[in-house]
């Protein structure tokens, strides 16, 4: 029996969740609503404010599928209530981000500035030069666009430039040393 797919999903007051045919799972809270169609070998029940995921039979397809379905009900019912976000540090000299309208605009010593535009579902702020936060209520789209944004400069082990999350721990790499022989 899955660990995971076996716990159940507690409902708080504030989020209804309802699953309609093939299995259409449709979560609305106070930050917002979020839609996602399960697999339909699932078996979802709602009793109360507890939703528990049910496999048919003991297939490793099944199998695979309980903890994944149970996982993203709850990500979808916390997404709802409290929201996802992500925090990012722009490390180097010249390194510096901020928001233009709905478009973060960043100088990261490349020749130009690269700028990404803003996608539903996502607000981004830039409370310093130096800080990114992500912040949105479905989390793979929240992680998406944060790994999106450190991907166009990623932090180099020598001296640690680039875009990381605050919480990424850099090993950092002693450089040459030009001694003679």
């Amino acid at each position: 029996m899955s660990r995971i797919g076996k716990k159940p999903v507690v409902i708080p007051a504030n989020v209804t969740l309802t699953v309609a045919e093939n299995n259409v799972v449709t979560v609305k809270g106070p930050m917002g609503t979020l839609t996602k169609e399960m697999h339909p070998d699932m078996i979802l029940k709602v009793e109360g404010n507890v939703l528990t995921v049910e496999r048919p039979d003991e297939e490793h397809l099944h199998k695979s599928l309980h903890g994944l379905t149970r996982t993203l009900i709850a990500n979808m019912v916390e997404g709802v209530e409290k929201g996802y976000s992500k925090e990012l540090d722009v490390n180097g000299v010249g390194f510096r981000v901020e928001k233009k309208g709905k478009q973060l605009v960043m100088r990261l010593g490349f020749s130009h500035e690269v700028i990404m535009e803003e996608i539903d579902g996502i607000t981004v702020e830039c409370p310093t030069p130096n800080k990114i936060l992500v912040k949105g209520i479905d989390k793979q789209v929240v992680g998406q666009f944060a790994a999106e944004v450190r991907g166009k400069r990623p932090p180099e082990p020598y001296k640690g430039k680039g875009i990381k999350y605050t919480t990424e721990v850099i090993r950092r790499k002693v450089g040459k040393t030009g001694g003679k022989k």
